[in-house]
């Protein structure tokens, strides 16, 4: 393991960080065809379930490199991190994801860059499917693949598993309908990369605001199947408000200064307020859950998020507000 830190300003990658620390583990040599990044916060125990899934890819080992970066962490991982041979661990002191990943590609060895969670896990063709995928592919393509609930629980649905397994992690919508990917599950090559520039700051959506530039600098998103991320469900609903809590902040932080914008933001939250009599059909038809008990609960929960949503939307109209930083939870 190598520990480093410093700061990361966006728009701008430097030649490399500077070394504060020892050097625990050999890294070993030669360069890399995947660099994968994975930002982390508070939680040490996912991060090693994801290493280990990392562990077991399809893919050689000697064929990518692992970084993790700690984004202020109570405790730094890096116990976890010298349990898994080859681990960098890195730490950015700027709050948010998007600093975090954007010292891990200062870092990064690869001309290839692949990003997923801390609180995610792998399948194991993960990285192969990618790569060879990207190989096929010409330049100016970058790859979103499938983001899936983890249950540990495989004969049932948890009301919030249900929501999230029919709602969450739509990275094929997101692809073909908004043109962008989420970065828990993203693969690109380092010159594209480039081409676009680093992760915007904690303010604003990172994956979309970083997808929209992107596009607009010409770059095409590809939605891919096989390359399979798991995710777990939040906990409880708290944890889903909270999550969506954040998403509307960012929202609206990028809605501000345009034309019209708090009547068009008005209409869109009573729209909102309005979706569940058109999503029960997703509900129903969807495949990710099975059985009836499940698509009862996925449409409790899908009301209660809804009027939440719909709720914040509205009251972020009367203030200017800022994004909490909350580190009790995933980056």
């Amino acid at each position: 393991m190598v520990l480093l830190e410093g700061p990361v300003s966006a728009g701008h990658i430097p030649p490399r960080a500077v070394r504060r620390g020892r050097r625990i583990l050999k890294v070993k040599s030669g360069k890399p065809s995947v660099s994968v990044i994975i930002p982390h916060l508070n939680q040490p125990e996912m991060l090693d379930t994801c290493l280990a899934s990392l562990e077991a890819q399809s893919l050689d080992r000697g064929l990518f490199e692992i970084l993790v970066v700690d984004n202020g962490s109570a405790t730094l991982p890096e116990d976890i991190a010298a349990r898994h041979p080859g681990v960098q661990l890195f730490c950015e002191h700027q709050p948010g994801p998007g600093p975090a990943r954007n010292l891990g590609i200062s870092q990064a060895s690869a001309p290839v860059l692949a990003f997923i969670d801390a609180d995610c896990r792998a399948h194991p063709d993960w990285l192969r499917t990618g790569l060879e995928t990207l190989q096929a592919l010409p330049e100016g393509v970058v790859l979103g693949g499938d983001v899936q609930i983890w249950r540990d629980d495989q004969a049932r649905f948890t009301a919030i598993e249900a929501y999230e397994g029919v709602f969450a992690y739509r990275f094929k919508l997101y692809i073909e309908q908004h043109g962008f990917s989420g970065t828990g599950n993203l693969m690109a090559r380092r010159a594209d990369f480039d081409r676009v520039g680093l992760f915007a700051g904690i303010q604003l959506a990172e994956d979309m605001e970083w997808g929209q530039r992107a596009c607009r600098a010409g770059l095409r998103f590809q939605y891919v199947p096989g390359m399979i991320v798991y995710h777990p469900a939040r906990r409880s609903l708290q944890e889903l408000c909270v999550k969506w809590d954040r998403q509307i902040q960012h929202y609206i932080n990028m809605a501000r200064g345009k034309p019209a914008w708090k009547t068009r933001w008005a209409l869109r939250a009573l729209a909102v307020l309005a979706s569940p009599a058109v999503d029960f059909a997703k509900v129903l038809g969807s495949d990710r859950i099975f059985g009836l008990p499940a698509r009862l609960k996925a449409i409790m929960v899908l009301i209660a998020i809804r009027a939440h949503r719909a709720r914040m939307m509205l009251a972020l109209l009367s203030h200017n507000g800022k994004v909490a930083w909350n580190r009790e939870t995933s980056v």
